[in-house]
């Protein structure tokens, strides 16, 4: 029996930026049409500022922006023509576009509805590799004081210590809460369990006189309202 050959797509080596045209080149591109004119994989050279397309070789290696995104600095300085000052580039360039999605400039962000919550933390929690729990504190005017991070891990209801989840909105006098945790596998499909914390925390809520008006999971670019689920502990 033969054996069946097999062979691999292996992306070329990086070429050299100079040996474009001159017209092809990122910053000649960026300098005519504007930093929209240029694709991801360009404009990632330019964060960079290496010599070659590298660009490219980045995004086949982890998947896309989302996975280039995800990488840690360790992953990003091994892979060959970045080292350890062009990585830190590229996290710093992602850490800069989160920002911007949330920055309020002086006004605090109000929560109005679950997507308002969503949104405010999507950017960040989408990316996390481990569940986190935060908790999202507001004041009587649905205002956000704060958003800390309560837990790291696998999270459940034998971890979870209800005092560590109102620590901080009591400190600070909170009217309510919304709490948010994120589900790594990007399916934000409630468990079972994520409804039994929900019930546990929304009943020392009542005791604490501090109403948890919602409970998010976030996946990947995604959200699910357990209140919007019919999964909140009193609805209708």
């Amino acid at each position: 029996m033969q054996a069946t050959q097999l062979s691999f797509d292996i992306p070329q080596r990086p070429r050299k930026l100079r040996d474009l045209p001159a017209s092809d080149r990122p910053l000649n591109r960026l300098r005519e049409g504007g930093a929209d004119y240029l694709a991801a994989a360009e404009l990632l050279e330019l964060v960079t500022g290496t010599d070659v397309e590298i660009g490219r070789d980045l995004l086949i290696r982890f998947g896309g922006l989302t996975g280039l995104a995800r990488a840690s600095l360790a992953e990003l300085e091994n892979v060959p023509g970045l080292g350890p000052v062009r990585a830190a580039r590229i996290k710093a360039a992602f850490e800069l576009g989160r920002r911007l999605l949330t920055d309020k400039g002086e006004e605090r962000p109000t929560v109005r509805s679950p997507v308002d919550a969503a949104n405010l933390l999507m950017p960040e929690m989408s990316l996390l590799q481990q569940e986190h729990l935060r908790v999202v504190l507001l004041d009587t005017k649905n205002r956000v004081l704060g958003t800390p991070t309560v837990y790291v891990g696998n999270l459940n209801t034998t971890v979870i210590r209800t005092c560590e989840v109102f620590r901080e909105a009591i400190r600070q006098n909170c009217a309510a809460i919304i709490i948010v945790h994120n589900h790594p596998s990007g399916d934000p499909t409630p468990s079972p369990e994520d409804v039994a914390v929900t019930k546990r925390l929304v009943s020392v809520g009542q005791e604490l006189d501090i109403e948890v008006l919602d409970h998010l999971i976030i996946g990947d670019w995604r959200h699910v309202s357990l209140k919007e689920r019919g999964l909140f502990p009193n609805c209708p």
